[in-house]
């Protein structure tokens, strides 16, 4: 009989490599899909009469139709399955992402930039969701952390491709920023086609695990729902109601406050160093996601390994104002200022990546798909409040200094609130996988 920590350790090993990939890489697209709107706004902004206000509203309207529709994407997802429903939202999304080539004014923008949010509205938290259904608390750190490395490392390689495609212009009568829109947005549709082929709504459904592979999962993934259950049985009304649920929205706010204002406003603010063409700035806006890249798979593994969540996820958040507040202070100094830039983006990544092993900790089932969608969509309000709010302290200041120093409030509230947090027992041990109950073998 095969002892029962070789299963462990296949079972992780097939789920890292069998789904994270796909999912990941579905993921990277989304997040170029959405960050893209930065590199495009070196040109895009002067052609269709957008000031940094103006940009800002549109950014953020983004997060309008993502929040409004998050919750009720997750529940349907609930219901007909993981494969059918993230399809469903790539494929819409990837058509709406390259409709933005077409956009002619700042109403059109606003109203696109809705659209694709409404789009795209579920993705993130339904893939979280589905990790819950496969893989056990004890793992979920480092398997969320591989997936989410897809996303740092689109803004590691998203903003040299996007500055490069706007080197398009002129071509068959289209801007450069318009062929980025169409080149970038396409290949998500693909992605959406392919997905019934590869993604599996359960490890009962799983060709490439043995008889014995998925008792061992379902076994313990079971015994784990049964736990939590025990333990914070709830109604999904009551979830989305739950002081807990509320306060990890609140956490996951002001975190990624921190990670929109990298993917959204870099390339711009490293524009406003001087001297540098489209094409520069969008190497170097790489770097800092580069760092966050590091750090994320460092910290995600690091704490899966010791076990332990609250002080990893609240020193990595304090870490990232502390960059923020750095960056703001020293913007007139361009090295040091990018040094800042990557310590805020390296806290950021890193915290996000673990802050999501403490709500899969707790909600199961259909609470679960209610919570974690709740959560995503009240952190990424920070996504329609943020963008407008850095447009409008640029546009009343002609800098991002004061900007930058505000935005790391946001990541300083999140570390706060998962230090409180942390002083909650069940909470804490649920994230680390600790149960009352021995886990199935």
């Amino acid at each position: 009989m095969i002892p029962a920590s070789a299963i462990e350790t296949a079972v992780t090993k097939k789920i890292l490599w069998r789904l994270i990939p796909f999912l990941g890489v579905a993921y990277f697209m989304c997040y170029i899909d959405r960050a893209n709107i930065g590199v495009a706004a070196l040109t895009m902004n002067q052609a269709i009469g957008l000031t940094a206000t103006t940009f800002g509203l549109g950014v953020g309207a983004f997060f309008l139709g993502y929040c409004l529709f998050e919750v009720p994407s997750n529940l349907i997802m609930q219901k007909v399955g993981a494969r059918i429903w993230i399809s469903r939202i790539m494929i819409t999304w990837g058509l709406l992402s390259a409709g933005m080539a077409f956009v002619w004014n700042d109403a059109s923008f606003v109203v696109m930039r809705i659209l694709l949010g409404v789009a795209e509205a579920g993705f993130f938290p339904g893939v979280i969701f589905l990790l819950t259904l496969w893989v056990p608390a004890s793992h979920r750190g480092k398997i969320i952390g591989a997936f989410m490395t897809f996303a740092s490392m689109s803004i590691v390689i998203g903003p040299p491709i996007s500055s490069n495609l706007l080197r398009l212009d002129g071509i068959w009568g289209l801007a450069g920023w318009q062929w980025m829109f169409v080149i970038e947005g396409l290949p998500t549709v693909i992605l959406g086609i392919i997905c019934l082929l590869i993604v599996r709504d359960r490890p009962s459904d799983a060709s490439w695990l043995t008889a014995e592979e998925k008792r061992w999962l379902n076994n313990t993934l079971e015994a784990e729902q049964a736990q939590k259950e025990a333990v914070f049985k709830s109604s999904v009304t009551k979830t989305l109601f739950n002081s807990r649920v509320l306060a990890l929205g609140a956490v996951y706010f002001g975190i990624v406050f921190g990670t929109y204002a990298i993917s959204f406003w870099l390339p711009l603010v490293i524009k406003s160093f001087g001297g540098l063409d489209n094409t520069q700035v969008g190497y170097l806006a790489s770097i800092p996601a580069l760092c966050g890249t590091l750090a994320l798979i460092v910290w995600s593994r690091h704490s899966d390994k010791t076990g332990e969540r609250t002080w990893h996820a609240a020193s990595a958040a304090l870490l990232g104002a502390i960059g923020f507040v750095l960056s703001g202070l020293l913007l007139s100094t361009p090295h040091l200022a990018m040094i800042a830039l990557c310590l805020a983006s390296m806290g950021c990544f890193a915290a996000v990546s673990v802050f999501w092993t403490l709500p899969t900790g707790f909600l199961t089932g259909a609470n679960a798909a209610a919570g974690i969608g709740l959560i995503t969509a009240l952190g990424n309000l920070s996504g329609y409040f943020g963008p407008q709010i850095i447009g409008l302290i640029k546009d009343g200041t002609g800098s991002f200094s004061s900007a930058l120093m505000v935005v790391g409030a946001g990541p300083l509230m999140a570390a706060a609130i998962i230090l409180v947090l942390g002083r909650n027992k069940d909470i804490s041990d649920a994230a680390e996988g600790r149960f009352s109950l021995k886990p199935a073998e």
